[in-house]
């Protein structure tokens, strides 16, 4: 009996140390203890997303890949999966599982060793998001006590969802959504449920049971966690069986993006980099652009058609690399090692030549497979380039321009394999909306993992007669109108700022005497050109192009001005023909629109410069609504955008020059160097071509009311074109591609006359009034103060051009 009492009294001191010290503990580690409430508010490191205006995916970036998800999305079979891997008591302890503890304790005593562990997910979540993972007791007790408060201060959803979206999984994924989607390419909702249980096995160690680095140890961890849900009841023993004979299926995706956008993706990247700093790597936002996801298509693919058309007109410059056979070397495995290396571009595939017959070219793929070229897929027309205006002759064999070892380029069609070759050449492209600036497509080039340099906003170029059109604005602001004659005739200038002495000419050598403004531009007459910048003054031109936003100080102060030999970006050149196109307001270029952050909620919608046509007649200064400026807007959209208001973009042109300037524009489309663009059919496209010396740039840039577009074709390297190359032909055509997309659902309508504009009818020779009955006679617009008082002389061309010399001379000066 007393031995009894003993006992019972060294139990009950037991117990009383035990929780005096446990009570001591308590008091010592909780004020080191995080509030818990701040899980509530924890930001996790999320990627920053990059979306087209339609929600597509054309970005991703960010150190860790993670996509969270709440518990309501969460499926439930993975639910079970990985209760069973991890914690099947999860739903009915209160943090902490004492019998698992105990064991673990007693392993840790038995043997020395750390055995089965036992955190349950509770424990785990306060270790992932409050503590270190560094092995001592002090650690141990704090995860236990911070254990005890999540379980009462959050739901066992909430806790699930924290621990589902941050365990770090392998392959930079950090939460089961994004390893779903790094591991097996899909949302994890989309998985089976063998893909689950190998899921599920990865928080034990992320790189020991990793299925594309140890598969067949992570195949054994899922058939254990499949026999663990079969023991749990969580499937039946049909879908156990089912699932068991499931090959491990894990392979590396990268982000999943809807198409390739990268150019785009790149800039809202750096501003949004300039707005958060490197918060907008891992805040998790979502960012919504003005491209849209059919025209950035459309826009890839013009540019690629356009540059291989171009290629192909000077030539194959043979094989990109010459691997050749080696005596004791396994060549099969070489070139199958330097495909591998190789990117794929614009969807040329690299290929590695194995062997040669008369007309017959046997190619390795990069997937291991053999098969042959046909002679009629490209070989037979392959004719050397020699220079930039000039080709060899077609090859009669294969081995006239190819040998064993050569590594080219293939093109998969419906047909088979095409050779291709990758293009030297770079081009861009840049489409707006006129009425406010937001940009719907931009390539900055070909082939972004090659050169990630965006030639539509960072390369400065020499746009050539593309510049013309804010010459000739200049002039009918001042004095000058669409009917004016200027001399084209050759002229010499003693200039030592250009050279000793500078003889311009205009393309093809010809000159065509006294010629009206509108002709001259419509045919881009050089001389003209000149000749009027000289008459208008180099710094009112200056001054007046500022306007357009092209920065005057980078202007060339001289008359090579009216040739466009300054150098801008076609990003800049687009929105200066915005102002044309939207009937004379400037506008600022922007890509994005909106930003979310990671609770999806809206921290920032753009309020862009936006034509307000209305505004003028009403003299409100505010902002259009989005009714008004926006396409396919929602309601939301539009309520939203009416109580925001945008504001009104400035005017910078006399509507009336903006009229005669575009019908000029419209002319160069009908009737001059852009006739090519009459193939889309349509009355209200106007536009320029340009071509600088050499030629080295070629341009076009054009425009309806709805859509501006800008493209640029030549070489990083400044180099030759070719002789017979000119905007109309390299630059014109992608545009045209781009434009017969954009325009699909626009209206052909004529645009508004302006108040103050009359048209009568004038004598072509000399730009003055017609007589009555006079043949060859023709209407032209003029602003109503502007109207010819005088008519034609018998004389036409002499007198004409005196006179109207005069009538100039005395509106100037």
């Amino acid at each position: 009996m007393k031995t009894v009492r003993i006992l019972f009294h060294l139990v009950l001191l037991g117990l009383c140390a035990g929780i005096v010290t446990c009570g001591g503990i308590y008091l010592y580690l909780s004020p080191q203890l995080p509030a818990v409430e701040q899980l509530r508010e924890i930001k996790l490191q999320t990627p920053m997303r990059v979306y087209t205006r339609e929600g597509d995916l054309i970005g991703q970036f960010g150190e860790q890949k993670r996509n969270p998800l709440p518990y309501d999305r969460i499926p439930p079979q993975f639910v079970q999966a990985l209760l069973a891997a991890e914690d099947d008591g999860f739903f009915r302890h209160v943090g902490i599982d004492f019998a698992g503890l105990l064991r673990a304790a007693s392993e840790l005593v038995l043997t020395g060793e750390k055995g089965s562990g036992g955190s349950t997910l509770t424990m785990q979540v306060a270790r992932n998001y409050f503590l270190t993972l560094e092995r001592t007791f002090t650690r141990k007790f704090k995860e236990i006590l911070l254990s005890l408060e999540i379980e009462r201060s959050l739901s066992k959803e909430e806790i699930f969802e924290l621990y589902f979206n941050r365990i770090f999984l392998g392959h930079r994924s950090y939460g089961f959504e994004a390893a779903a989607q790094v591991y097996y390419g899909s949302h994890i909702g989309e998985l089976d449920l063998a893909q689950y249980a190998m899921l599920a096995g990865l928080p034990k160690a992320p790189s020991s049971y990793n299925p594309i680095s140890n598969p067949q140890r992570a195949k054994v961890r899922r058939d254990w966690i499949l026999g663990r849900m079969a023991a749990l009841g969580y499937i039946t023993p049909e879908e156990y069986q089912q699932a068991l004979q499931q090959p491990v299926s894990a392979t590396h995706h990268g982000a999943k993006l809807a198409f390739n956008a990268p150019y785009a993706a790149e800039m809202a990247r750096k501003e949004m980099l300039d707005r958060f700093g490197l918060a907008a790597y891992n805040d998790g936002f979502h960012v919504y652009t003005t491209i849209s996801s059919e025209l950035q298509l459309t826009a890839n693919t013009a540019i690629v058609n356009g540059l291989v058309t171009y290629d192909q007109r000077h030539g194959y410059r043979g094989p990109e690399q010459q691997l050749p056979p080696r005596p004791d070397t396994n060549m099969l495995q070489l070139w199958q090692t330097r495909l591998q290396e190789t990117a794929v571009i614009a969807g040329f595939v690299p290929a590695i030549v194995t062997n040669l017959e008369e007309q017959s070219i046997g190619i390795l793929l990069t997937d291991g497979t053999e098969t042959l070229l046909p002679w009629e897929h490209g070989p037979a027309e392959a004719r050397p380039y020699r220079s930039e205006n000039a080709r060899g002759s077609a090859p009669t064999i294969a081995a006239d321009i190819w040998a064993v070892g050569d590594l080219i380029r293939v093109e998969i069609r419906e047909q088979g394999l095409f050779l291709a070759q990758i293009p030297e050449a770079q081009a861009a492209l840049v489409a707006l909306r006129p009425d406010d600036g937001a940009v719907l497509s931009v390539v900055g080039g070909l082939g972004f993992g090659k050169s990630k340099f965006n030639r539509a906003t960072q390369a400065t170029r020499q746009p050539g007669s593309n510049f013309k059109p804010f010459i000739y604005a200049a002039a009918l602001e001042n004095g000058f109108t669409a009917a004016s004659i200027i001399n084209d005739a050759p002229v010499v200038f003693e200039d030592a700022v250009l050279e000793d002495t500078w003889r311009p000419e205009n393309d093809g050598g010809r000159f065509y005497g006294p010629t009206r403004l509108r002709w001259a531009l419509t045919k881009s007459r050089n001389l003209v050109s000149i000749r009027l910048l000289q008459q208008l003054g180099i710094r009112k031109a200056i001054n007046y192009s500022s306007r357009f936003g092209f920065d005057p100080d980078a202007l060339a102060a001289d008359l090579s001005l009216a040739l466009g030999t300054q150098a801008i970006t076609p990003m800049q050149l687009v929105a200066a023909y915005a102002a044309i196109a939207n009937g004379g307001y400037r506008v600022e270029p922007y890509l994005i629109e909106r930003i979310e952050d990671y609770r999806r909620d809206e921290i920032f919608r753009a309020t862009p410069l936006t034509v307000c046509r209305d505004c003028e007649q009403t003299g409100d200064e505010n902002a259009v609504t989005a009714e008004e400026g926006l396409e396919e807007v929602s309601m939301e959209d539009i309520l939203a955008a009416e109580a925001r208001q945008l504001p009104a973009a400035p005017r910078i042109m006399d509507a009336r020059v903006a009229f005669i300037l575009d019908s000029i524009l419209k002319d160069v489309v009908t009737k001059g160097t852009a006739r090519r663009a009459r193939v889309l059919e349509r009355t209200d496209i106007g536009g320029k071509t340009g071509t600088t010396n050499g030629p080295v740039d070629a341009w076009f840039s054009g425009y309806n009311p709805d859509v501006v577009a800008t493209t640029w074709l030549g070489f990083d390297q400044n180099l030759l074109l070719g002789k017979r190359e000119f905007g109309g032909s390299a630059a014109l055509p992608i545009w045209i591609d781009y434009m017969r997309v954009a325009l699909r659902d626009s209206r052909d309508l004529p645009r508004e006359i302006p108040p103050g504009i009359v048209n009568v009818r004038i004598d072509p020779e000399t730009g003055l009034l017609a007589k009555p009955g006079q043949a060859k006679a023709m209407f032209e617009f003029f602003r109503v103060e502007q109207v010819p008082t005088r008519s034609a002389p018998n004389q036409a061309n002499e007198a004409g051009y005196k006179i109207q010399s005069e009538n100039l001379q005395e509106q100037l000066f």
